[in-house]
């Protein structure tokens, strides 16, 4: 028996309240059940049903806006639908056109009109959300505290976090989510040390932090490396107990004690997660990539894989890094062909690590085939940059540098790694008048303001040409202090060329900056050895002695059927030490005398 007519109305309430599980078909069925029924008040449910297009998880913008244009006289509310639909789509032109509508139909904004309009700029990045700010102060709502907040997150989003700093001190109110915006700002524009004094302040003014200050306060910590700030956050604001509780404040601390170089302390609060989730595995795995544990990073990896958890491209990148480090080629193939069989699309990061992996590998064609392949949109300056410093590791600076101009033909532009990978191909092949052209050319043409690591490169390239009082005219002139790359390179072309006094002036000079260093040590011996100066390097033997400085022992990984192991000299601790030493021997009993080099 079909229902009473007068309860039709009720049951298209019902049907038009908010549901999360609906989908667009049962949206479009309710709005022709709605169109059929001839009911009165059509403005009324045209809004309703504009809500529940909103409240889905992809906007539907030509259906949304066929349905607008049906409300009759549309007030703010059905105004901010609209704009608040154009954010979810990332769309902050359009949500911009809407207001501007909506303006030119005289209706006045509302204060969740700007948060609304605010948050398509947050979330796309690409437009200028200042012009938004004219409009808050001419409407009155420069004094509306989540007007404000809005305004702050979106400003300093956008990277405009100076113009975002003006408005939170001109703010006469203040809350948790102002500070945090700012904070958030502050590391998005790697400014950590602004962001940690503005959460002390907070910490003045008496404001309560909650869960997302602190994971931002840790983050600024990792950034800045500042670890007794990242301790006492971990005491004083995360209570015993917490971590267990709360994974992404586990997450943030694993974080952010394998970014200040505590692994160990960062594997405990790891251990502290009862249900780890894909956040707190990638920061432990990506952890022990940054403190260089590369081995602990794959095992990691493969525990994360036994506990039926699949990886995101994030944790990949960090799992190829360490097959980089190690030489593990056959684990990167691994790797390279679970995103295959996966699905994962080939991301910036996921690109470049694959790239990087097959050229410090020893697999040059194989990386170029790989960046053949890789999609136009995804070759971005990492891309290039990687491959082009692949080239250069492998001396073909041709090739390094034309890979360069097509970069250039690409519209790509170069970034300061990109002119160390082209300057360093430069230098191991011996181009040195492109190399100083390029030097020469990267501010005035292409932005890029050179920095210690590129005259290093440039000491490099002179010093390998022979050209050493050029060289040492360029660090006179360096517009930055010399650091002991830079030094180090010139004493590199010191022994290659043998000019023993001014390597001894540099070489003393290093010892002095880096007293801990065995390798200075070691290397201004041999200096001394070439130029059979024999007194002096039992001076520099006694130098290391009196300062405690050992020699530090030789390691090398190798890969076998994919595993790696790893030797360190002295260490006969491997389970084939023996048969290893055996074979050894006997390849030291098949050669003749003079196969061996004395120094």
């Amino acid at each position: 028996m079909s229902a009473p007519i007068s309860s039709f109305p009720e049951k298209l309430n019902h049907l038009l309240s908010p549901h999360k599980g609906r989908n667009l078909i049962e949206i479009k069925k309710i709005h022709s059940l709605l169109t059929t029924s001839g009911l009165r008040r059509p403005n009324s449910w045209l809004r309703q049903l504009l809500d529940q297009c909103v409240s889905l998880p992809s906007f539907p913008s030509s259906y949304a806006l066929s349905i607008f244009s049906r409300i009759k006289e549309p007030n703010a509310h059905s105004w901010n639908s609209m704009i608040k639909g154009y954010s979810k789509a990332s769309n902050p032109r359009a949500s911009v056109l809407f207001f501007s509508k909506m303006r030119e139909n005289l209706v006045p904004p509302n204060k969740h009109t700007f948060p609304l309009l605010l948050k398509a700029f947050s979330v796309a990045k690409t437009e200028n959300p200042l012009q938004v700010f004219a409009q808050v102060v001419k409407f009155g709502f420069d004094s509306d505290l989540f007007v404000q907040n809005s305004l702050v997150s979106a400003l300093a989003v956008c990277g405009y976090v100076d113009h975002s700093c003006k408005v939170f001190v001109e703010m006469p109110q203040r809350d948790v989510i102002s500070y945090t915006a700012l904070i958030d700002g502050y590391i998005r524009s790697s400014r950590p040390a602004e962001a940690l004094e503005l959460f002390l302040e907070m910490r003045r003014a008496g404001v309560s932090v909650d869960e997302g200050t602190v994971v931002s306060a840790l983050c600024a910590v990792g950034m800045s490396r500042c670890v007794w700030f990242g301790k006492w956050l971990h005491g004083f604001y995360i209570v015993p107990g917490r971590v267990p509780q709360d994974i992404y404040i586990g997450s943030s601390l694993v974080d952010m004690y394998s970014k200040c170089g505590l692994c160990s302390d960062a594997g405990l609060v790891f251990a502290e997660i009862p249900n780890k989730n894909l956040v707190s595995w990638t920061a432990m795995i990506s952890g022990y990539v940054n403190c260089e544990r590369f081995k602990e990073g794959l095992a990691t990896f493969e525990d994360m894989l036994a506990s039926g958890l699949e990886p995101n491209q994030a944790t990949l990148t960090s799992v190829l890094t360490a097959c980089t480090k190690l030489g593990a080629l056959e684990r990167g193939r691994w790797v390279q062909n679970y995103i295959e069989s996966h699905g994962f699309s080939l991301n910036s990061g996921l690109a470049t690590s694959l790239v990087d992996l097959y050229a410090k590998c020893g697999c040059i064609d194989e990386a170029i085939s790989l960046f053949k392949k890789i999609p136009f949109r995804t070759k971005d300056v990492y891309v290039w940059t990687a491959i082009i410093n692949g080239f250069a590791m492998h001396g073909e600076a041709g090739k390094c540098l034309d890979l360069f101009i097509e970069m250039l033909d690409n519209g790509v532009k170069p970034n300061e790694v990109t002119f160390i990978g082209v300057l360093s191909g430069c230098s191991r092949g011996g181009l040195v008048d492109e190399g100083e052209r390029l030097f020469a050319d990267m501010e005035c043409v292409y932005g890029v303001k050179p920095n210690v690591d590129h005259y290093g490169c440039m000491v490099d390239l002179l010093g390998r040409a022979g050209r050493i009082q050029e060289a040492v005219q360029l660090i006179r002139g360096m517009a930055v202090e010399p650091t002991p790359g830079v030094w180090g390179a010139l004493f590199g072309a010191c022994l290659i060329h043998k000019e023993y006094e001014l390597g001894e002036w540099v070489g003393n000079l290093l010892v002095r900056s880096q007293p801990h260093h065995s390798g200075r040590y070691t290397l201004l011996a041999n200096l001394h050895s070439m130029s059979q100066n024999w007194k002096a390097v039992g001076e520099v033997r006694r130098m290391m002695r009196d300062n405690g400085v050992q020699k530090n022992k030789g390691c090398s990984w190798i890969e076998v059927d994919g595993v790696v192991h790893e030797f360190n000299a002295f260490d006969l601790s491997h389970l084939h030490s023996q048969t290893v030493c055996f074979v050894l021997d006997c390849l030291l009993s098949h050669l003749e005398p003079q196969d061996f080099l004395y120094p």
